[in-house]
């Protein structure tokens, strides 16, 4: 269990310069996902999202693993449930997952192994994927008897590979290489498996290093202005960021290290 965290499922590391690493923790399983372990992941989202200190967080998987989805020991549970049952819990369990969109902190997944079904979705949740060139990543659903659409991946994967390959990834179910993964841009690149937990930590660190309140507010005007009407609409929301950041005083304080030519004290004030 994590001891200052508090969770059997996972294993919470903080690192050097506000960094954050999330192990998803059950190996034996190939980490994947039980009832447990979803809600251990909200709960997470939700203490991360409060966390002063915090500046970046990299979701991993322990062992040889990412994540294979949903636990079948877990999943033959929901044939005795009724319909209203299953869409408090799918709702449930998928909004553990979205919590890592939503949260004020950038989010890099390593992906170091297999990545399936809920596992591949709890990764492009994220804001940036590092795959180790071991990993392969499938949507599984329809190979399972679902939809292919679940958890989110009906809206994530388009915008982040076009409709072309979205649909057959999401109507095959077939896996593909990470490779592949990184051509078609479903992941920002791909390095050898002894590397992957150094790369995500130079990314999270580049990271870091800048203002907090500016990585907060560039996280959320991506998110926002990739749907947005318009170009005026885009600005709109820019132009805002802009104008609340420079009351700021880590502002002043970046403009006085440059100046200085120094690294900047961040305060998040």
């Amino acid at each position: 269990m994590d001891e200052e965290y508090g969770y059997s499922t996972l294993r919470v590391e903080r690192e050097e310069g506000g960094v954050v690493l999330v192990t998803l923790d059950r190996p034996e399983r190939l980490n994947a996902l039980s009832f447990e372990m979803f809600d251990e992941l909200g709960l997470l989202a939700g203490t991360l999202a409060e966390d002063r200190e915090a500046r970046a967080v990299i979701l991993t998987g322990a062992g040889r693993g990412f994540c294979a989805g949903l636990d079948l020991d877990d999943a033959a549970r929901l044939e005795a449930m009724s319909p209203q049952q299953m869409l408090r819990g799918q709702e449930r369990w998928v909004g553990s997952i979205a919590a890592y969109r939503t949260l004020p902190l950038p989010v890099i997944a390593a992906i170091n192994g297999p990545a399936a079904g809920a596992g591949l979705a709890l990764a492009l949740m994220a804001d940036l994927r590092i795959a180790s060139s071991e990993a392969k990543l499938t949507t599984a659903f329809v190979r399972i008897g679902l939809t292919g659409g679940d958890a989110g991946m009906s809206w994530l994967l388009p915008r982040l590979v076009g409709m072309t390959h979205a649909s057959e990834l999401l109507l095959t179910g077939t896996p593909i290489d990470a490779g592949r993964a990184e051509r078609i841009g479903l992941v920002n690149r791909v390095v050898a498996p002894e590397e992957l937990l150094g790369a995500a930590r130079e990314l999270a660190g580049s990271i870091a290093a800048n203002n907090p309140f500016g990585i907060r507010l560039t996280k959320q005007v991506l998110q926002q202005n990739a749907d947005a009407p318009s170009l005026a609409a885009a600005l709109e929301t820019e132009n805002r960021n802009q104008v609340l950041i420079t009351q700021t005083d880590d502002m002043q304080e970046a403009l006085v290290a440059f100046r200085e030519k120094r690294p900047a004290k961040w305060t998040d004030a």
